[in-house]
């Protein structure tokens, strides 16, 4: 499965602007996250991409994009580290980036180790400018997304069903007490649950007209 931009950035909370931005480089500073899959269009990102993206958009939240370029930079150059950036866990304190680590986390911007006592987690919902993101795993009620399930599309949860066929054949008219005359098993608060993240991820186009940085 393959997250074209709209997607990956309903599910991560960054902005279209933003996902735009970031696969650029800056100055001497390289791009902070460059689509796994295709990086021309199409643009498609992977699960891990969207993972790594709401990092760095809680990141964002606490710190300057300077700042969290300058932490990957270091995590790439200096400390040779070439995992993909969902496999490590960032955490902004007072003025720094933290690479979290058991037991200690290693600055990224000034040096030094530290200990850190709690960590963000990345896949639980959170507020951004005021717009509620949710969890990624479990985006509505009745919607999962599993990287092991369709390659991480969201699907009505505890089946293969894709929420997004679902969504379409509500809005093409059929009652969503009606689906499961399509796809046996697909209850109608799971049907509107779909139709309510399909028009979350179109709404949320609107948010990529916000400020970048």
């Amino acid at each position: 499965m393959s997250y074209e931009p709209k997607l990956a950035a309903a599910l991560s909370g960054a902005t279209l602007r933003q996902l735009s931005h970031w696969r650029r480089a800056s100055g001497k500073q390289g791009a902070l996250l460059v689509p796994e899959i295709s990086d021309s269009r199409p643009i498609l990102y992977s699960f891990r991409d969207v993972v790594a993206l709401r990092a760095c958009v809680k990141l964002r939240k606490e710190t300057s994009l300077q700042k969290i370029r300058r932490a990957v930079d270091t995590l790439r150059e200096d400390l040779g580290e070439r995992e993909h950036l969902s496999a490590y866990a960032l955490v902004a304190g007072p003025d720094t980036i933290y690479l979290a680590e058991p037991e200690q986390a290693v600055d990224l911007i000034r040096g030094g180790n530290v200990v850190i006592h709690q960590l963000v987690d990345v896949l639980a919902p959170f507020y951004k400018d005021g717009r509620y993101i949710p969890d990624l795993l479990k985006p509505r009620d009745n919607v999962a997304v599993d990287s092991a399930v369709r390659g991480g599309e969201p699907v009505i949860e505890g089946t293969r069903i894709p929420a997004a066929e679902v969504a379409a054949l509500v809005r093409d008219g059929v009652p969503p007490d009606r689906v499961s005359d399509f796809y046996p098993g697909v209850s109608a608060a799971a049907a509107r649950d779909a139709v309510d993240f399909s028009d979350y991820v179109d709404s949320y186009v609107d948010g990529s007209r916000q400020v970048v940085a």
